[in-house]
């Protein structure tokens, strides 16, 4: 799993006018499994965009208002994550991926509207890691990081993504999967799961 961080000068959504945009793309690559093929976009790779969107988006760990430029102009950030090896449980390997990338990404120079990429002014306006963590549901019994073969077997999937903020864990986004259902306890023993996960990932994002 690759994924780069790429920014660039663009309007503002028209609702948003003051707050700057995020654009997440997936890319299943041929070579990362027999059944990619080449061209654009199929369902899943734009669920797998969509799921590591809506985790960085809904956790509000970028301000999104700092990254506004004039009244006509904000900064765009592009995400892109390209999967080399499909070995299962694509979706927190791309949120690990993309979250890395824009933790370490830099903020080109604006200097008289025109952006110089060899002078960095800093890191993004970030606050808080959000880590997504999937559970599977095979024969009644949970399972956590499914491989290829565990997750052809699925009947149930959640993925639950966390953010870290001074006041605690909280939750941020939520995937449901598969064609059967979960219970409410299941649900709840999978939030407590991914709470304890997301920390784990969380610190090794950190130290990395």
């Amino acid at each position: 799993m690759v994924a780069g961080v790429k920014l660039g000068a663009g309007e503002p959504f028209s609702d948003r006018p003051d707050e700057g945009v995020l654009i997440v793309n997936a890319e299943l690559l041929p070579l990362a499994s027999p059944e990619f093929e080449p061209g654009p976009p199929g369902a899943q790779a734009i669920e797998l965009a969509r799921v590591v969107d809506r985790a960085i988006r809904e956790s509000k760990c970028i301000d999104f208002k700092k990254l506004a430029i004039n009244e006509e102009k904000v900064w765009m950030i592009y995400v892109d994550i390209d999967v080399l090896d499909d070995d299962g449980n694509l979706i927190d390997a791309a949120g690990l991926a993309a979250v890395a990338a824009l933790s370490s990404a830099q903020m080109p120079s604006l200097e008289d509207e025109k952006i110089n990429i060899g002078k960095k002014t800093g890191p993004l306006p970030m606050s808080g890691l959000p880590i997504s963590a999937t559970f599977v549901k095979i024969n009644n019994r949970l399972m956590a990081d499914p491989n290829i073969a565990e997750y052809k077997a699925i009947d149930a999937r959640l993925t639950v993504g966390t953010i870290d903020k001074p006041e605690g864990i909280k939750l941020c986004s939520m995937q449901k999967g598969g064609s059967q259902g979960l219970t409410i306890e299941e649900v709840e023993q999978i939030i407590d799961m991914a709470i304890e996960k997301g920390e784990e990932l969380r610190k090794l994002v950190k130290e990395s």
